[in-house]
Order: C-alpha cells, then structure tokens, then sequence
C-alpha cells in the first residue's frame, strides 16, 4: 500500500509486461488507494437474450474480503454499469473497490459509505434496458488490457495497473525498489541537489534497466 499505480506501471514496462491502464480514476474525491484480486465482469448490450441476474449480483456474491469488482463495458460512457446498491452489497460482503472501464451512477452513495469507486465518469441512466451482464470472473479487456479472475487490481489517483497473478513477487520487489529510489532522488532535491547533479548520480532515464 505505500506503493503508488506508477512504481507498479513502472515496474510492469521492465518486465515488458502490459498493464497500464488510461482514463479510469477515482471517481470522488478522497476515494481511497485499493488493491486486491480480481474478480470480473462483462457486460454486453441489452436484447432478446435476457439476464438472469441485475448486473453485479453475481460477482459480489463470488467475491471475498479484500477483493476489486472489474468491470469491463467498453469504455461506454452513455450507461451506468454500477450504482448505490450494488455498491452497499460490495461494501458488506468486504470487497475493497470497483474499477469500471465506462460509467457510474449515484457517486454521492459511494461517498456517504465511503465505497471506492473508479471509473471513465458518471452518468444518470440505468443499465436496464441498455446492457446487461454477460459472464462473471472470465477473461476480460480493461483499458485495453487483459484482466482474468485473480489478477491483481491497484488503483489510486493516478489511475489503475493490473499485476498478472503469476508475475506479483518480481513486480512488487521491482516496484519497491523504484519507490526506494525515487525517494532518495527527493531527498536529495530537498538538501538542496540542483536536478542536474540528481539526474546525473541517478541516470532516472536510465532507471528501468538496472
């Protein structure tokens, strides 16, 4: 938790690992930092086909304390996919955040219980009708980028990385080793180092390599 999305973003592209994530942030102010294991969702549109379930039911009855709902609606922003009750029901069962690739509805609920939520943006107009869940913990698309059950979901107010579950030890000690370093360039800025003598005692171009 005393990492950030970019350590983790930044330990990702020194694997070659594709895990960064664009356009989806917190979508109220002091919204927490939230990092667990996935479990997803795909939505897909409304027809003839229809639900059996209110989209999310399932995943939060398959989730565990600790773990993010993803969700992955294309990007779409003329539809909520997650509102207040859904919200409250993740709340209860212990699950730390929903990250959604397109919009929310009813932030001010996620704000009086305090719920993370992250998304593109927020929307007045309900799923029903409009789209409907397509399968719950499959593989998914997220900000372009592959998402299965059990990966690992970070977010904060830069934005949301996703750690492969079977790459999380090396990315995480890469991670924290980044962190570390960052945190002596600042420390040197901050006894009074010109940028240049920090750049060039640090190679920061260079950090990912070593």
């Amino acid at each position: 938790m005393k990492l950030s999305s970019t350590n983790v973003s930044d330990a990702l592209d020194a694997f070659g690992l594709k895990g960064a994530t664009y356009g989806i942030r917190p979508i109220w102010e002091g919204t927490n930092k939230i990092v667990g294991e996935a479990v997803t969702i795909k939505i897909t549109a409304a027809g003839l086909t229809k639900g059996k379930n209110h989209l999310g039911v399932k995943a939060i009855d398959a989730a565990k304390e600790g773990d993010v709902i993803i969700i992955d609606n294309g990007g779409r922003l003329d539809t909520s996919c997650w509102g207040g009750i859904l919200a409250n029901g993740a709340k209860m069962k212990g699950v730390s955040g929903v990250v959604i690739d397109g919009a929310c509805r009813d932030v001010d609920d996620y704000v009086d219980i305090k719920f993370p939520v992250y998304a593109r943006g927020s929307v007045v107009a309900t799923a029903r009708g409009r789209i409907m869940e397509e399968a719950t913990n499959v593989m998914i698309q997220f900000g372009h980028v592959q998402v299965r059950p059990g990966d690992i979901v970070f977010g904060d107010r830069s934005g949301v990385v996703i750690i492969p579950q079977e790459n999380l030890e090396e990315v995480v000690l890469k991670a924290e080793e980044l962190y570390d370093k960052e945190e002596e360039m600042i420390n040197e800025i901050l006894s009074g180092k010109t940028m240049v003598e920090v750049d060039d005692k640090f190679s920061y171009e260079k950090m990912l390599n070593k």
